[in-house]
């Protein structure tokens, strides 16, 4: 291994490339600061890339940010943080409005958006951009970020963080197995969870990019940042459970925004199938535990989703992703029934942030996944998306300030 070699300094540096960590360059970037953005993989390396279902955003003329924020709250069953809450509902229009400045372009119809409601919503708030709104969202803000005056440092894995005179100090393991050290003024973490790493030791299907493993949560708590409801691990109700290459697949959960229902062996609905996600994931596993479900060919539980109820139209516009990845695998989902069980999706929890994102160590930002607070206990759809851009671009602003 070669020996440390130093770079920067640098005023901000982000840890991670996925819709937080690109946010949050950006943000400094344009907000004057020399910006270095470190992420253990490629740049295109993300959990958000692969989300599907999409952004919300109170846009609906009978729809407001104080209804968001109650529904926020009702899904997290009291837990979220209030002060988070209000940020996030009141700033999503904001953050969709940059995003369309960017490059990225959600679905339309009849003049306006394409709303949809999803689980846990009482509005329809919902955009998308096909099924693939993760993927476009990702790729402007990275688009923005390679545009701008950024560094980037792909396939450097962060191994050790310490505060340094004038800031902070970063160790990172490259992939050439060399170690160099970043120097910043600030830092932001926005390094993603670590469902995957979580299913592999349960023996568990995960949806997430096999680099959500965690290590940058343990290298914050080590540092003493304080930390909420990291037990608090979420399962996508509808994971892919049938064929075999479809299992760990996120089923968009706008498939029952658009008709589908959830039914059991016996072709009987048994669960609200636009309840909150702990509420239907729970529901599936006491169906099955009840000997209600049904076995895939290899052996695992599952239960029906009943996709056949989805208009023609509806699916070829929000979800021509999904219909190409099943009938790939032989099943056309507007004809036949799909097989699905919850599989681990998400880390509510994470470390301590305030309204602009700083940790409970000064200089020291998270936002995305990493962070806790806006979800609570239980996060509703397409808040992941819009939390990653609005405490996202509240991070790069406030740090590079800070590191000014």
């Amino acid at each position: 291994m070669a020996g440390m070699q130093p770079a920067g300094p640098f005023d901000v540096l982000v840890i991670g490339s996925g819709a937080s960590g690109l946010a949050a360059a950006v943000s400094a970037e344009r907000a004057g600061a020399r910006v270095a953005l470190a992420t253990k993989g490629s740049l295109q390396a993300n959990n958000s890339s692969k989300a599907q279902g999409g952004i919300q955003a109170a846009l609906g003329e009978d729809d407001s940010p104080a209804l968001h924020a109650d529904d926020i709250m009702r899904s997290s069953h009291g837990t979220a943080d209030p002060r988070l809450v209000e940020v996030l509902s009141a700033e999503a229009a904001s953050a969709i409005h940059w995003l369309e400045e960017l490059g990225c372009v959600f679905n339309r119809e009849n003049g306006g958006y394409r709303l949809a409601r999803c689980g846990g919503a009482s509005r329809r708030r919902l955009l998308q951009v096909g099924d693939r709104t993760g993927h476009a969202i990702t790729k402007a803000l990275r688009d923005a970020f390679e545009a701008g005056s950024g560094l980037a440092f792909p396939h450097h894995a962060l191994v050790d963080l310490a505060a340094a005179e004038n800031g902070w100090s970063a160790s990172f393991r490259t992939g050439g197995g060399d170690r160099i050290r970043l120097a910043a003024g600030t830092v932001v973490l926005a390094a993603g969870g670590r469902c995957f790493a979580e299913a592999a030791k349960r023996g568990e299907l995960s949806t997430n990019h096999p680099n959500a493993t965690g290590e940058v949560t343990r290298i914050a708590l080590d540092l003493g940042v304080e930390a909420r409801d990291l037990d608090a691990l979420q399962y996508h109700p509808n994971g892919g459970a049938w064929p075999r290459t479809m299992q760990g697949y996120s089923i968009p959960e706008t498939t029952r925004a658009y008709g589908a229902v959830l039914v059991n062996a016996d072709g009987e609905e048994f669960t609200d199938s636009l309840g909150p996600r702990d509420v239907v994931s729970q529901a599936i596993f006491d169906e099955v535990a009840a000997g209600r479900g049904v076995e895939t060919e290899d052996g695992r539980p599952a239960v029906y989703l009943d996709t056949t109820r989805i208009a023609k139209a509806d699916a070829e516009i929000s979800l021509p992703y999904m219909l190409r990845r099943y009938r790939g695998a032989g099943i056309d989902p507007l004809e036949e029934r799909l097989l699905t069980y919850p599989v681990l999706h998400y880390q509510n929890g994470g470390l301590v942030i305030d309204e602009d994102a700083e940790t409970t160590l000064e200089g020291l930002y998270a936002c995305g996944e990493i962070a806790g607070g806006t979800h609570g206990r239980n996060r509703m759809m397409g808040n992941s998306l819009l939390e990653c851009v609005v405490f996202g671009r509240r991070a790069g602003r406030a740090a590079s300030e800070k590191a000014s």
